[in-house]
């Protein structure tokens, strides 16, 4: 069995709905207001790994910060701006 250290806190169910939901979120962001849920998927991302889901958590929340920026630059190309 996988030892575990005294800092390292056991992953929650919590956490992990908490991940999906941030990469939920960061998919969404690509193809609405990249802004409002990007940042809602980076929240819930660093708030997922905090709790205990770490690797994806923090998965999660990068994907949030690429989708803010793949999905502002999408919306510029379409808007022509």
């Amino acid at each position: 069995m996988a030892q575990m250290h005294s800092t390292a806190r056991p992953r929650s169910n919590a956490a992990r709905i908490l991940t999906i939901l941030g990469f939920v979120f960061a998919g969404l962001a690509l193809l609405f207001s990249p802004l409002i849920l990007g940042v809602i998927a980076v929240v819930l991302g660093v708030i997922g790994a905090v709790q205990g889901d770490k690797p994806l958590g923090w998965y999660a929340a990068a994907a949030g910060v690429a989708a803010i920026v793949l999905g502002t630059l999408i919306n510029m190309v379409i808007m022509g701006a």
